[in-house]
Formats: C-alpha cells, sequence, structure tokens
C-alpha cells in the first residue's frame, strides 16, 4: 500500500478540495478522503493534484519539425505538409524510436501520463518499446491509409491493414486502437472495414475530420455528403469514435457528433501553427498535441476557451473544470482507458501535481486553485508525476 497526502486535489468538481489523502495499491487508487491534516507515512504533495494528463492526438515524428516550418514564407496547410512528407520519408525504424523516446519524455515531464500515437509510420514495435521505456501509457493508434500520401504510409487494403494489425502485441502500459487516416486516404468501403474491426473488438476509432475546407469541398464532390457523413454510413460513429480537428464542420455535423456520444479532438496549438483555423468544441471534447510545436496539454487547454473568445467575442463558454476534464478523464475515455483520467477509489494511479508557489501562481487561493492552474500555468509548474502508484517525474 502506499499513500499520497494532496495539499489540494482536484476530484471531478468546480474546486479543488484541501487536505486529501489518496491510498494506492499498486497501480490502483483504492481510497479518497478529503478534508485530512498530513498524514505520518503518507507522501506530501505540495501544490494542486490532478488526474495524470492524456494526449489524445500525438504524431510524436513530427517533433523534428518544431522550429523548422516556421519561416514568413505565405504559407499552408498544404505546404507544411510537403515539408512533414520530406520528414517521413527520412526515418527508419531506430530514428523512430530515438525521436519517441525524446517525445514520450517530454510529455512525462509536462504531466502528460497517457498518449495516443495516431501512427502512419508503421513503426509500432519502436513506438511501444519507446513507451514503454519512459513509462507512459500509450494507445497505439495504428491507421489506415490506403490512396494518397507517402508509399510508406499506405496498406495494400483495408483487409490487409486488419492482418498487419492483429499482429501487434502491445504491452503491459499499451493499448490497441484503429483509425481512418481521413476519407481523402479511405474510402467508404474501406472505412467500413475499419469501424467493423475496431467495434468487434471494442477499441477506440478515430479519424481526422474536415481539417481544411478543401476536404469538405473535395469530399462533397466525391461522394454528395461531408467527411463525418461518409463515416457515418460507414458505421463508424459510435462512443468510442474520436473527430480529430473537426474545424470546420457545420451544425449538421455537430448534431451528429452529439447524438453519437463521439468525441471531438482539439490541438488548437497546432491548428494555429498551421492556419486550421479555430474549432469549437462539440459533446465530449479531448486535447492534442498533434504535432508537438508545442508540448503542454494545460495551454492546449485554456486555448479552447481563449480562441473561442477571440472568435465570438464571448468569455467563459468553457470554465476550468470543464477543460480540465478534457484534459484528464475525456481523453482517457477516447483512448480506451475508461478506468482512468480521475481521482477516486477504483481508478488508476496516475497523478500530476502542480506547484503553487511558483512565479506564474504565486497568490493563488484554495478556492481559485482550479481556475489558476487551468489558465495561468504551464508545464514548468509540473513537479510531481505518477503513474500506476510510481512517481515517474
Amino acid at each position: 500500500m502506499t499513500a499520497y497526502w494532496c495539499e489540494l486535489a482536484w476530484l471531478g468538481g468546480e474546486r479543488a478540495e484541501p487536505g486529501v489523502l489518496i491510498e494506492c495499491d499498486g497501480e490502483w487508487i483504492t481510497a479518497v478522503a478529503a478534508g485530512n491534516a498530513a498524514t505520518a507515512g503518507a507522501t506530501a504533495l505540495s501544490g494542486l493534484t490532478l488526474p495524470g494528463l492524456a494526449n489524445a492526438h500525438s504524431h510524436a515524428f513530427q517533433r523534428a519539425l518544431r522550429g523548422r516550418t516556421q519561416a514568413a514564407t505565405g504559407g499552408s496547410f498544404w505546404t507544411w505538409r510537403e515539408q512533414m512528407y520530406a520528414l517521413a520519408e527520412s526515418l527508419d525504424e531506430a530514428r523512430c524510436e530515438a525521436l519517441a523516446r525524446e517525445v514520450f519524455a517530454e510529455m512525462a515531464a509536462a504531466g502528460i501520463t497517457l498518449v495516443g500515437e495516431f501512427d502512419y509510420l508503421h513503426h509500432s514495435e519502436a513506438l511501444i518499446r519507446a513507451a514503454d521505456h519512459v513509462g507512459i501509457r500509450l494507445t497505439l493508434i495504428d491507421a489506415c491509409y490506403l490512396e494518397g500520401g507517402l508509399a510508406r504510409f499506405r496498406d495494400p487494403s483495408a483487409q490487409a491493414w486488419a492482418e498487419r494489425v492483429q499482429a501487434i502485441g502491445p504491452g503491459p502500459r499499451a493499448r490497441m486502437g484503429a483509425a481512418v487516416h481521413s476519407v481523402r486516404a479511405v474510402d467508404p468501403d474501406s472505412a467500413s472495414v475499419v469501424a467493423a474491426f475496431a467495434a468487434q473488438r471494442g477499441w477506440p476509432l478515430h479519424a481526422h475530420v474536415s481539417e481544411q475546407p478543401a476536404e469538405n469541398e473535395e469530399c462533397r464532390r466525391r461522394y454528395g455528403l461531408t467527411p463525418l457523413q461518409v463515416l457515418d454510413r460507414a458505421g463508424a460513429l459510435s462512443p468510442r469514435f474520436t473527430a480529430i480537428h473537426a474545424t470546420h464542420i457545420g451544425a449538421e455535423d455537430a448534431e451528429l457528433l452529439e447524438a453519437t456520444g463521439a468525441f471531438t479532438c482539439l490541438c488548437p496549438t497546432t491548428e494555429r501553427d498551421l492556419a486550421d483555423g479555430i474549432g469549437r468544441p462539440r459533446g465530449r471534447f479531448t486535447l492534442g498535441s498533434d504535432s508537438q510545436a508545442v508540448i503542454d496539454l494545460l495551454e492546449e487547454a485554456r486555448a479552447v476557451e481563449l480562441d473561442l473568445r477571440l472568435a465570438t467575442g464571448v468569455r467563459g463558454t468553457y470554465g476550468a473544470a470543464h477543460l480540465a476534464r478534457a484534459a484528464t478523464e475525456d481523453g482517457y475515455a477516447s483512448l480506451g482507458w475508461p478506468e482512468g483520467g480521475r481521482i477516486a477509489p477504483g481508478a488508476l494511479a496516475d497523478l500530476i501535481t502542480v506547484d503553487l508557489t511558483r512565479p506564474r501562481l504565486a497568490g493563488t487561493d484554495p478556492e481559485h486553485a482550479l481556475d489558476a492552474v487551468i489558465f495561468a500555468a504551464t508545464r514548468d509548474e509540473v513537479t510531481s508525476v505518477i503513474v500506476g502508484g510510481r512517481r515517474l517525474v
């Protein structure tokens, strides 16, 4: 048995609770009690303790583009994509693993305890080894990619994709997920094969959706439907489905996401970096670092709200508790770990602590601690990271 005494802890409500004692047996939380004085024998966690953060959408290899694609050239998502393709062509398995180790370590230091790696380079074992080496949890979201892009991205067919994915052994801290890369890369019949394969196994299913207006226009010309409608007809939408970006969806698509209980994953830093536009969460939403331009899920959380303020002129659409839930419990659920992302008996003992005495947060009082962390803290204030009851950072 291990015990942690938290000066403050967020247990899912609108405010942090003082003096929270968390007892763990192995990697599981067995008891949680608020209002306790510091307890002998318990490890003290000073500051605000939250559930571990879930990075719901990551392409680890794109970290190598950081600082190399921001030149003032008047480019777009499509010109950035050419630079990304050139990088992808240069990477073998060893370089992918080395990159992933560094990226996952950077995530761990930032309080990310679970990452969803949306993989189309197909070095699955390298990613699993890298996450295991660092000690964070991984959902390997293997993407079916059949048309366009680079040859190394593509499987011959959806059936060939399924056969390849079945051979992957994820390991103790890793689980599997499936992806339709996009409706540009996967035709509707093949998307149906992927969706059925994921449903049979209870896996999460992700897809890039409506990241660019041109994607919507091409899809309407080709199928007479929006990308999300194509995926819905393929049987993809369900509470296990996550629409990545969904920046340019309309009201009808938004209703479809909410009606099916699906998630939306927003990646505001990447969406700003690539000039994608400002997305609005629909239904349950999660957060991702995507291209790794910045790895800081606290920044991604507040950016959802702050970018909306710029777009709408309205403050306070999403409060701190809602944004914290997106970064924790909903992120875990979208990646196929429903037992994680919260501080409660029976949950995984994945915890992070934010130091409230650092300059950015100095003067924070307990009543406003959650708001201060979500709207002012950065990854630099994360001082403790625990995964499965084991101190990682």
